[in-house]
Order: C-alpha cells, then sequence, then structure tokens
C-alpha cells in the first residue's frame, strides 16, 4: 500500500522527523488560506499523486509541472486551481496519467544541497538497508546508473537495529559535520523507528535537504507498507487513496485475490505466486501477451473464482483466459465451480483454456464436462500456453 505525500508529512510529525511546515488543500481556496495561515513570504504547492517525477511532469491541460513557488497566497490558489482536477502525466504514471484531487501547500525552503536516502528491506541479505547518496532530486534515476559510486550503503543488523555509529558515519559520508551530524542523526533514527514500527517495505526521501540556514529536512517521501502486516495499523490503512489505485486491484483485493494488471491480451487465473509467475513466463516463451497476474491462493472459494473471471473479463484487453491450477490444497473442483458459476453470471465470449491438475482433478474435469461450457482442455502447462496462444491469434 502507498501513501501520499502529505500523510507521510504526517507519520514525520509524530516519529519527529524534521520537516517543512503545511497542509493538504483540495480547492484553490482552501490552498489560499493555508498559504495565508503558514506566514511566509514564499509558499510550494505540490500535485499529490501516487507517482514521482511531478516536477518535470505535463498535465494534459497544457499547464506544466506538478511542483511550483507562489510568491502569495493568491498566487498559491491560482497554482492549486491549475492544478486540482486535471491529470498528470509523469515518467512514471503511464501515458493515462493520474487525475490531481489534492495539492500539499508547504513552507518554500531555501536549499543549498539535496541529498538522498531510503530505507528498505534488503532481501539479498535478509537484513534491512540504508542507501544514501550526496546526489538528490528529480535526477536519483541517473546517479544510481552513471555514478553508482556516490551511493552509500548500510546494512543494518536485523535484531541491533540501526546503532549510533552507522548514523554519524552516514552523516560525515553525506558531508553533514558539526550541528547537521547531531541533526542527522535524530533524524536517521526517527526515520528507522518509523520505518519498522509501521512495517514499510521503503521508506524514500528524496530530496533530504540542507537548507541555507542551516536545517537538515526531509522535503519529500516514498512509502511502501507491507500489505501482510496492514492488520495490525488500522491508522494506516485509514490513509489507503482508492482512487489513486487500478479498480481491478482494488476490486480484487476485496476478495482477497491477489491482482496486478499488465498490458497483454491473455489473462491468467493460477493459485500460487511462483505457478503464476512461470504461467505468465510460458505464455511469452509462447509468443504471447499476459494481461495480469492473478493469484487465487490456496484455498479460494467459488465466490472468489467467480469474482477473478469478472475481474478479468472487465478488461477490454482481455482477448482469451488461461487457467492453471495445481491442486494441493486447493480443491480443483472448486475452481471447476467457481468457473461454471461466473459462466452463467458472465459470458465469456472468448477462448478458455484450462489446465487442472491435483487434488480432486477428476471430479474438477467431470464438472467442466458436464457444464456444457465451451473451453478447451490442455493437459501440461505448456500445452495450455500455446493452445491459449493459437485460440487467442485465431479469433
Amino acid at each position: 500500500m502507498n501513501i501520499h505525500e502529505y500523510q507521510a508529512r504526517e507519520l514525520f510529525s509524530e516519529y519527529g522527523v524534521a520537516t517543512q511546515p503545511g497542509r493538504v488543500a483540495t480547492t484553490s481556496e482552501e490552498a489560499t488560506s493555508v498559504a495565508a495561515s503558514l506566514g511566509v513570504p514564499k509558499v510550494i504547492v505540490k500535485a499529490q499523486i501516487h507517482a514521482g517525477g511531478r516536477g518535470k511532469g505535463t498535465f494534459k491541460s497544457g499547464f506544466k509541472g506538478g511542483v511550483h513557488l507562489a510568491s502569495s497566497p493568491a498566487d498559491a490558489g491560482t497554482l492549486a486551481g491549475q492544478m486540482l482536477g486535471q491529470t498528470l502525466v509523469t515518467h512514471q504514471t503511464g501515458p493515462d496519467g493520474k487525475l490531481v484531487g489534492k495539492v500539499f501547500v508547504g513552507e518554500a525552503v531555501d536549499i543549498a544541497r539535496e541529498l538522498y536516502f531510503a530505507i528498505l528491506q534488503d532481501r539479498a541479505t535478509s537484513a534491512y538497508s540504508i542507501i544514501a547518496s550526496t546526489e538528490g532530486g528529480v535526477n536519483i534515476e541517473e546517479v544510481a546508473e552513471k555514478t553508482p559510486e556516490k551511493l552509500h550503503k548500510v546494512r543494518i543488523h536485523p535484531t541491533l537495529g540501526l546503532q549510533g555509529y552507522q548514523t554519524r558515519n552516514l552523516a560525515v559520508a553525506l558531508g553533514l559535520r558539526g550541528p547537521l551530524m547531531t541533526q542527522a542523526t535524530k533524524l536517521f533514527t526517527a526515520l528507522f523507528n518509523l520505518f519498522l514500527k509501521s512495517d514499510c517495505s521503503m521508506v524514500e526521501i528524496n530530496p533530504l535537504v540542507v537548507t541555507t540556514d542551516g536545517r537538515l529536512m526531509a522535503l519529500d517521501a516514498k512509502f511502501n507498507f507491507d500489505d501482510n502486516a496492514l492488520f495490525r495499523h488500522p491508522e494506516i490503512v485509514a490513509m489507503r487513496d482508492k482512487t489513486e489505485e487500478d479498480p481491478r486491484e482494488v476490486a480484487a483485493s476485496e476478495f482477497s485475490l491477489n491482482y496486478i494488471g499488465l498490458d497483454g491480451n491473455i489473462a491468467c487465473l493460477v493459485n500460487g505466486a511462483g505457478l503464476a509467475m512461470a504461467t505468465m513466463d510460458i505464455i511469452k516463451y509462447a509468443g504471447g501477451e499476459p494481461a495480469n497476474f492473478l493469484d487465487v491462493g490456496g484455498g479460494a472459494s467459488k465466490e472468489q473464482v467467480t469474482a477473478a473471471f469478472k475481474i478479468i473479463l472487465s478488461d477490454p484487453q482481455v482477448k482469451g483466459i488461461l487457467v492453471n491450477i495445481f491442486g494441493g490444497i486447493m480443491d480443483c473442483n472448486v475452481i471447476a465451480t467457481g468457473i461454471v458459476a461466473a459462466a452463467k453470471e458472465v459470458s465469456i465470449g472468448i477462448p478458455l483454456v484450462v489446465r487442472l491438475e491435483g487434488n480432486n482433478v477428476a471430479a474438477g474435469k467431470k464438472t467442466l464436462a458436464e457444464s456444457g461450457l465451451a473451453l478447451i482442455s490442455a493437459d501440461t502447462l505448456a500445452d495450455a500456453a500455446q493452445k491459449v496462444v493459437v485460440a487467442v491469434k485465431a479469433a
């Protein structure tokens, strides 16, 4: 789950991470009011979407940039009016862009240096890692690609946590000495506490800035949370903005299905994440393009399978469906019953290839055979992939 920048700032305030004052606004009038309440000469107005590259983005209206400085409250209101209700396209949104429904209005600070700081789960070492750089801002991707020596990586012991000497070493690596080192050790420790206690999978601060008056502040943030731990954090779940998510993924989450939409035309319905990945790979190998990742889990019900079919068929790009089930915990007949139920509720007018194997497979195949559905049976995964690709091309 992701959250907006203004929500990240709320978490900063809770955990004592230094950041600029400001509030969110949903109308130009509200933006004007927030800017006036800050009582500073300049404010910054930032579009709130779940994507990076806002500063370099372009609105479909033609207005350039999702981040602007305003020299007065009235100017802030005007800028907000040019963003709110408009679609912003960045290198991370894709060509469709994202609709801006909120802006953050905050104190504009004079920046002397821009840095980069991130905490993430390092699966290679089964520990947490911090990545920091003396080069932050909008071109951080280029830094990683062209000058990786400017990146500093610190592995954090999984039980000891972030140590004081590590925060000081990071401060030195980033050129933060004297009073700035004191601020840095406090900020790094607060961020790590926030990361742990909120069950984050990533916290990225870009930019982390040094101001001209000697303050160290987190000016922008990107959070990812461990979805499996969200039951412990109802206050974070309340921050979820479903309008920023793919409607199909939202619908899938309501039925505890793992769904990710892709750009292909062959939909997959599989049980198990590993098998789903293998199914997508073999569709590609057979010359097709997968339209989604969809894992119904190890113990899906008939209702979940029916919901999965409805979600798949809501995508107009889908021209064929491959069901690949290996029954261990999963009962193949439950999948078969779900397919039949879905067919009764939603007309399946595209090729449907089904490969069942494992637990109660004979009953599952019998249910499908007696259903009268126009489906194509397959015995192996390779056979299923070849058949669905051929059927889609023929259709």
